[in-house]
């Protein structure tokens, strides 16, 4: 009865609405950007004990952060299943090895980006900050482009610095990864090899693919959620006084409404 008394307030913390799990979110999210903001740092280091101590207390955090999650899951498989739970076990391995160092450690930034996209914590963020809620989209954008600079950096930074005398730290690698992201290629940074080059095609291709969809949200005219009663469309134009998609009126309220 204990057992199932504990694994009930395990998931009441990471699914459930109340304010202490919207809490707990709010933590686990903390928890993230710091374990992002060691990864970096400690590319700066020799990577000496205390380093490696750290990266080891990081990592049984974050083993017990996925254990949770695999013993609450409906679907064992499909959990299994996720690529951000193969990214959790990589960084896990990354950071409790102290031979494996915590390179490849940047992975976490997957399952922050994936909590962030959950229901609940959406449906929070938009009810505690109206900054989030009038600029969600813009957010959105920006987060899957930041998400995505970060762990091509950390790939780029993970794959090269044993091996490429000009990446020496996430600072290299991350100039490297900007230059490729827009094209620029002062090429005074290169990745040798078939490997290194697939690397840069890869930053190119879809780094600008998200970088114009973030200029796309910046630049069109701005939406309003309101869900239209008939067909439950959210976003309209702010003087919209009928659904675009069913033609039914919507009654969107505006500053000056009564």
């Amino acid at each position: 009865m204990a057992d199932k008394t504990t694994l009930e307030l395990v998931r009441e913390l990471y699914e459930g609405t109340s304010d202490r799990a919207n809490t707990f979110r709010y933590w686990l999210i903390a928890f993230d950007v710091a374990t992002i903001l060691f990864v970096i740092g400690a590319s700066f280091t020799d990577h000496g004990p205390m380093v490696q101590a750290l990266a080891l207390f990081l990592g049984v955090f974050i083993c017990a952060d996925l254990a949770a999650r695999f013993a609450i899951a409906w679907s064992k498989v499909r959990f299994l299943s996720y690529p951000t739970t193969w990214a959790d076990i990589v960084a896990t391995v990354s950071f409790v090895l102290p031979l494996a160092g915590e390179g490849l450690g940047f992975l976490r930034v997957l399952r922050t980006l994936r909590l962030l996209h959950t229901y609940q914590l959406l449906v929070r963020l938009r009810g505690d900050f109206r900054f989030f809620r009038e600029n969600e989209q813009v957010l959105g954008a920006a987060a899957n482009l930041g998400v995505f600079l970060f762990v091509m950096t950390g790939i780029v930074y993970a794959t090269q610095y044993r091996i490429n005398p000009d990446i020496g730290n996430y600072a290299d690698a991350l100039y490297f990864t900007v230059t490729a992201l827009t094209t620029t290629g002062f090429g005074d940074i290169t990745l040798p090899g078939t490997s290194g080059r697939m690397i840069a095609v890869v930053i190119m291709i879809f780094g600008v693919t998200l970088f114009l969809r973030l200029a796309q949200v910046l630049f069109r005219p701005t939406k309003v959620r309101h869900p239209c009663p008939t067909c439950g469309l959210l976003l309209h134009d702010a003087d919209a006084i009928h659904c675009k998609h069913c033609g039914t009126t919507v009654n969107i309220k505006t500053e000056g409404t009564v």
